[in-house]
């Protein structure tokens, strides 16, 4: 059962979360959504809340949105839906596009477009999270230990309210699927764009350390920068990322 949180009127937005976060990483942005959109904010398998795939593929991007592609049925059965993602929830709502179970896609730095697949990395930062994981709330109470956890994350981690940093930074260290995703997410890339027939919106944070913009896109996909922001850009550019999203949401005729 993949975990979510809904709320709001209006047409169906789904929201996907980066590797190692989970649903609650939309919180800066819902109230703007939700007057317009009934959002649905998901944890993708193996994060936050939902467990991991079950059966006997690795759990690819387009495994994930396989997975996500089976459950939005049986609690919004009138798609497809409009789908936002960043990073990795970028990749995934690309997916779900190319598959044909998206209305429109605005993807937020989204992971996947490298022009070759990535080498293996070790998780450095997150067994250091873990490890860290008892100190974690006394670590995010000051701004510099919000921007010692958040390094890499957020472009201004002052922003960031104390609460919301540790969800972040515990999310991150208890993440059960991360290694095993990050692990098909780095050997592997989308090449599929130029093939959605919907929609398509990216947006590139201005601050981003992680994700680079393509060097070629499709003259048909949209694409837009986020002044200001860092790799996930919602308490750094809350407004400008609501209104992308609205605005992204708004093309399908």
């Amino acid at each position: 059962m993949i975990a979510y949180d809904r709320a709001g009127t209006g047409p169906v937005l789904v929201l996907l979360h980066p590797l190692g976060a989970d649903r609650h990483v939309w919180e800066p942005v819902l109230d703007r959504l939700t007057a317009e959109r009934d959002v649905i904010a998901l944890d993708l398998p193996g994060f936050g809340d939902s467990p991991s795939l079950n059966g006997d593929g690795p759990p690819t991007p387009a495994a994930l949105a396989a997975a996500i592609a089976e459950f939005l049925p049986t609690i919004a059965p009138d798609g497809p839906h409009h789908v936002a993602g960043n990073s990795l929830g970028g990749w995934v709502a690309l997916e779900l596009a190319a598959a044909g179970h998206a209305r429109t896609v605005t993807a937020i730095a989204p992971a996947g477009m490298w022009p070759e697949p990535l080498a293996p990395k070790r998780g450095i930062a997150r067994g250091l999270a873990k490890v860290m994981r008892p100190g974690l709330p006394a670590l995010v109470r000051s701004p510099a230990g919000r921007r010692l956890a958040l390094a890499g994350t957020v472009a201004d981690a002052e922003r960031v309210p104390p609460a919301a940093a540790l969800r972040l930074v515990q999310a991150y260290a208890d993440a059960a699927g991360f290694e095993a995703v990050n692990r098909e997410m780095r050997a592997s890339r989308f090449t599929r764009l130029e093939h959605i027939r919907v929609p398509v919106t990216l947006a590139w944070p201005e601050h981003d350390r992680l994700v680079a913009r393509p060097a070629h896109l499709p003259p048909t996909v949209r694409s837009v920068d986020l002044p200001g922001a860092g790799h996930v850009p919602m308490w750094d550019a809350p407004e400008a990322v609501a209104r992308l999203m609205l605005q992204g949401s708004r093309q399908a005729a």
